[in-house]
């Protein structure tokens, strides 16, 4: 048995994600990630998901399943709103209400479970879309809600909610992935991909990866699985 200690990483199958991951175990950590078939537009990302954990060698890969098709409300969860391509302001339709906070509840119950105190999150509020639930306050808040809403308040301990890309550009984010060895050609971020997993490369979630490949002056490695 390993006496490491353990964190939950949640793992979408992203290029944040990912990197989120690997800097999980940089830090020493028996990973153990946990991935969402939520009922979103596409399963493409929950195959990345597993890739990308076999890939890592975690310890275990979870994949949870529930569907917020029931009621909808985004872009990802509905056929009857199209996902936009990049641009506008406010609030986008590609946000799932809540979808955060429901994934860190779910990590939070793996980790009691399991005995870990740490979890592990990709989120960013500079390079991203503006959902509510990436933002600092949030996930700050989040961590006490876990604390209290668990035996850690009984035991005297605290659970961690880690965001180590939440100030960082995704040209940095890539940067650091690259130099703790993420390959970025499993990974997937494309809110509405083609029926072979390509991506549209018109979404807001296309546009600010490609972006910071084209700044950082390389190809996505995930097109060229698409080059013919």
């Amino acid at each position: 048995m390993s006496d490491k200690k353990k964190a939950v990483v949640l793992l979408s199958g992203g290029l944040d994600s990912a990197t989120c991951l690997a800097i999980a175990k940089k830090e020493g950590f028996e990973v153990h990630s946990i991935t969402f078939d939520y009922g979103q537009r596409h399963d493409v990302e929950l195959k990345c998901a597993r890739n990308i954990a076999e890939s890592c060698g975690v310890a275990k890969h979870h994949l949870i399943s529930f569907n917020l098709r029931e009621w909808g409300g985004s872009a990802l969860t509905s056929d009857q709103i199209d996902v936009p391509a990049h641009g506008g302001s406010g609030v986008p339709v590609t946000y799932v209400p809540a979808r955060n906070t429901i994934f860190l509840s779910f990590a939070a119950a793996l980790a009691e479970t399991i005995g870990a105190r740490d979890i592990f999150i990709g989120v960013n509020s500079l390079d991203y879309s503006g959902y509510p639930d990436c933002r600092p306050a949030f996930i700050k808040a989040f961590e006490l809600a876990a604390t209290l809403g668990t035996k850690a308040i009984d035991e005297n301990w605290t659970f961690r909610i880690n965001a180590p890309l939440q100030y960082l550009k995704k040209t940095e984010i890539i940067q650091l992935g690259l130099s703790l060895g993420v390959d970025y050609s499993l990974t997937h971020s494309c809110y509405n991909p083609g029926p072979d997993g390509k991506p549209c490369l018109k979404c807001d979630s296309c546009y600010l990866r490609q972006k910071a490949f084209h700044e950082l002056g390389m190809t996505d490695p995930q097109l060229k699985k698409f080059e013919k």
